[in-house]
């Protein structure tokens, strides 16, 4: 039987230790689509990916003339009819994220909020990661939202995009993401967003569709390993990689034109349960 790696927080270790005991042992080689970046033993924030940027010998870049989370839209393979029926402001939004001011909402199902509640006195406010606010806001809350893209020093590609954001009236981190483009098993291209966590990841996998107006939908509705949706993944005390496909936890995000601005609802669901709702404003900036 395999151990994570023990020199760690036990809360950090157990869950560790489930994706071990309920994943499966994986080749990074033979899962390009799924691999990313992990995090230390300490918090994911700025300094982490300054740490990770030496590590991998890549320069940060913050004034990068690639400023979306996405360089290409064009590189999901939407077929003609869908790419065509896009917003073009959903496709700047992506292409351009830094030109834009975000402001978010948040409605929890008060069922879920003690759970909310744990995981962030457990993990989300000492790894700085994930750190959904527990408490619902009704008003628009400004996000700080920052671009930053590491770069291959010979090849000048860029290999990571940082999205970090954190609230602008208190500095709380909310996400460190890293986002792109994978490619699953099945063919399907998908948008990826990475969260660098203790010694490993979680991954959200959303396939892309388009609605009606334009709206972008990206959906992690996944049935099996190898489908869209949440992923963890871990090294081991040995070196070894694990991962565990989470089937009953969903996210959906509908993007799209709204009068002058752009927005966008985001539901993540637990055994087809609605947990909370984001509601965000999008803007670009004055």
């Amino acid at each position: 039987m395999r151990f994570a790696y023990p020199m760690q927080k036990f809360q950090d270790w157990v869950t560790q230790q489930w994706v071990i005991l309920r994943g499966r042992k994986i080749k990074p080689e033979d899962f390009p689509w799924l691999i990313g970046p992990f995090g230390n033993l300490d918090a994911i924030g700025e300094d982490f990916i300054h740490q990770f940027a030496r590590k991998e010998d890549l320069i940060i870049e913050k004034d990068s003339k690639a400023k979306g989370i996405i360089p290409s839209m064009a590189k999901l393979n939407l077929s003609e009819t869908e790419f065509s029926d896009l917003s073009k402001n959903v496709i700047d939004f992506y292409e351009s994220t830094e030109k834009y001011d975000l402001k978010f909402a948040v409605k929890w199902n008060p069922f879920f909020k003690f759970f909310g509640i744990l995981i962030t006195k457990l993990f989300s406010n000492r790894i700085n990661q994930l750190n959904i606010p527990t408490k619902n806001i009704a008003d628009s809350e400004s996000l700080k939202s920052e671009i930053i893209n590491l770069v291959d020093q010979k090849s000048n590609e860029i290999k990571y995009t940082f999205w970090f954001r954190s609230i602008e009236s208190s500095g709380q981190v909310i996400y460190s993401g890293v986002y792109g483009i994978c490619t699953l098993p099945s063919g399907k291209t998908c948008v990826k967003a990475v969260f660098p966590l203790p010694n490993g990841n979680a991954t959200v996998i959303m396939n892309p569709s388009v609605g009606e107006n334009g709206r972008l939908i990206l959906d992690s509705s996944g049935e099996k390993f190898g489908d869209a949706g949440f992923y963890f993944l871990l090294q081991d005390s040995k070196g070894e990689y694990w991962s565990q496909f989470i089937s009953s936890f969903r996210d959906r995000l509908a993007i799209g034109p709204d009068n002058d601005h752009i927005s966008a609802e985001q539901n993540l669901t637990l055994w087809h349960l609605k947990v909370l709702t984001f509601n965000y404003k999008i803007e670009l900036k004055k």
